[in-house]
């Protein structure tokens, strides 16, 4: 039997948050190291399925600790994914927190408790990303967010309490 690899520049969305799963499980195991990760997810999050499926999966897992306790390898990985890297951190924040208002308003606790993982784990990024480029997205994010919103074409605009509560994350990334 053949074996099947993926080639990692042509992976799918759903295949690179596989790819992800697998890797932080055999990381968490310690079956591969914290370089060896580094570099394998230095190679996915080059294409912009590889890069959304990396953190749709690694900041929205609660069984996923690799973004809580960033190795030195990793923290250089992601630096040296720059840009994007920053903007994909700064827009999970975003959508994260005004999610969490919403979940509070619907009393989903459930829910309320994974949004507030995935805001605490952007913040703990951002916090070790080149404080220049972090700040430079941030302040446009804010200048921006009143045409923002919750949907992926903006159509639904985030609300007063969102937008206030979005600031309040956002500055509690210097703390």
């Amino acid at each position: 039997m053949k074996k099947k690899t993926i080639n990692l520049k042509k992976a799918s969305f759903i295949q690179a948050i596989n790819i992800s799963a697998l890797w932080c499980k055999e990381w968490s195991e310690e079956l591969l190291s914290e370089e060896v990760l580094a570099d394998r997810i230095a190679e996915l999050i080059t294409t912009k399925n590889g890069l959304r499926g990396f953190f749709a999966y690694a900041l929205s897992d609660k069984d996923c600790y690799l973004l809580d306790n960033l190795p030195a390898s990793i923290v250089f990985m992601l630096t040296q994914g720059g840009e994007k890297v920053v903007e994909i951190i700064v827009k999970n924040l975003l959508m994260s927190s005004a999610q969490i208002i919403v979940h509070r308003r619907e009393k989903n606790l459930e829910y309320k408790l994974s949004s507030e993982n995935i805001s605490e784990r952007c913040k703990g990024i951002l916090r070790v990303l080149d404080t220049k480029l972090v700040t430079r997205t941030i302040n446009q994010i804010i200048k921006d967010l009143d045409d923002m919103g919750n949907s992926f074409d903006n159509s639904t605009k985030y609300d007063e309490k969102q937008k206030e509560f979005i600031k309040q994350q956002i500055f509690d990334i210097s703390q």
